[in-house]
């Protein structure tokens, strides 16, 4: 379980194909604290951590995750939010993410406005129902407000300070993002439908 803050900036030193993707990542966390089998977001997407170095860790992503995320757009050199997972005690500063991530959005636009960046993405047509103005989304993993929905299509703001901490900085219109719809979302969705079901029966 995550927060959707981000709490560094990772590198991808490697990635080799070996029957699933395999990646080393360069951090800055102390990975002496980190376990074998330890979960880490990287952008978004919950992997587990299979070999540790005094400054990387690397992962396995299985074609299915490959499918689902912007993984398959990853290469060497490229920049990735990192998030550790949650421990008793951690100040919950976004929304609860899994790093489950459930499609891919594409950045259609982006414009300043003021200090601030204005984003705005297309989502999957089944995802976008679960997107509501003011609502959350984990986006690369970050947690952010939705402002604006229209049909598929939504927007969000970024201050400075989240575009210093993160990679959002590096992000171009047609690029490709991991999407996470908020959880409380999905399960209102979920009983709707099971409550029609149930109706209907």
């Amino acid at each position: 379980m995550f927060t959707g803050i981000i709490t560094d900036i990772g590198v991808i030193r490697t990635l080799s194909q070996e029957g699933d993707l395999r990646a080393r990542i360069a951090t800055k966390y102390d990975t002496a604290r980190i376990d074998l089998g330890a979960s880490i977001a990287s952008d978004g997407v919950c992997l587990t951590v299979v070999a540790l170095g005094p400054d990387w860790y690397q992962v396995q992503a299985s074609a299915e995750t490959v499918s689902k995320t912007n993984l398959g757009d990853w290469v060497v050199g490229r920049r990735v939010n990192l998030e550790r997972a949650l421990k008793l005690g951690d100040e919950l500063g976004g929304h609860i993410v899994s790093g489950h991530v459930d499609g891919v959005a594409e950045v259609i636009s982006l414009r300043e406005e003021g200090a601030s960046t204005r984003f705005r993405f297309r989502a999957p047509t089944a995802l976008a129902g679960f997107i509501a103005p003011k609502g959350s989304v984990a986006l690369n993993g970050t947690s952010l407000t939705v402002n604006e929905v229209e049909g598929a299509e939504f927007g969000v703001n970024l201050i400075p300070h989240t575009k210093e901490v993160t990679t959002w900085g590096d992000l171009h219109e047609g690029d490709r993002v991991n999407l996470e719809i908020d959880t409380l979302a999905r399960y209102v969705a979920r009983l709707r439908d099971w409550d029609r079901q149930t109706r209907a029966a």
